[in-house]
C-alpha cells in the first residue's frame, strides 16, 4: 500500500519548488497569450476603422444650395413608402463644426446638424403630382 501511495505522489509531482516553477511558467504563458490577443484586437480595430473611413463620402455644400433634411421623428411611425427626408430647404449659413442654417418656404430659418442634410438633386417639387389616389376595383 505504501508503495502505491509513493508512486501516486511521484506521478502527481507534489514537490513544492517544482510545482511553483511550473505554475509561474503557466502564468507567464497566460500573460503572453493575453498580450497577443490584445494586439490582435487592436490590429482588427485599426483595419475596421481604415475600411470604414475609406468608404465615407465627404459632403460639401455651398451657400444657396438646396438640401433635404432627415426627419428623425418619422423613424418611430414610418410607413413603407413614406420618405424619411423632408424639404427641399435652402442653405443660408454654415457654422463651425458642421452646423447649418436652413430656410424653408417662408422667411423663417432654423439650425440643424450638418449630418442630417443631404444634397437635393431634383427639380421643383409639385405636391399635386406626388399624391396618387388609388381607386378600389
Amino acid at each position: 500500500m505504501e508503495h502505491k501511495s509513493y508512486r501516486a505522489m511521484r506521478e502527481l509531482n507534489m514537490d513544492a519548488t517544482t510545482t511553483r516553477h511550473h505554475r509561474s511558467l503557466e502564468l507567464n504563458e497566460m500573460d503572453e497569450f493575453h498580450n497577443e490577443s490584445n494586439e490582435n484586437a487592436k490590429i482588427y480595430k485599426d483595419h475596421t476603422k481604415a475600411w470604414h473611413d475609406k468608404n465615407l463620402v465627404h459632403k460639401e455644400f455651398q451657400l444657396g444650395q438646396r438640401v433635404l433634411l432627415f426627419n428623425s421623428r418619422l423613424k418611430l411611425f414610418l410607413g413603407k413608402l413614406k420618405s424619411r427626408r423632408s424639404g427641399p430647404f435652402t442653405m443660408v449659413k454654415v457654422f463651425p463644426y458642421g452646423a447649418m442654417e436652413l430656410q424653408g418656404k417662408g422667411q423663417e430659418t432654423f439650425r440643424v446638424n450638418g449630418q442630417r442634410v443631404k444634397p437635393y438633386m431634383g427639380g421643383p417639387i409639385d405636391p399635386v403630382k406626388t399624391i396618387i389616389q388609388l381607386q378600389p376595383l
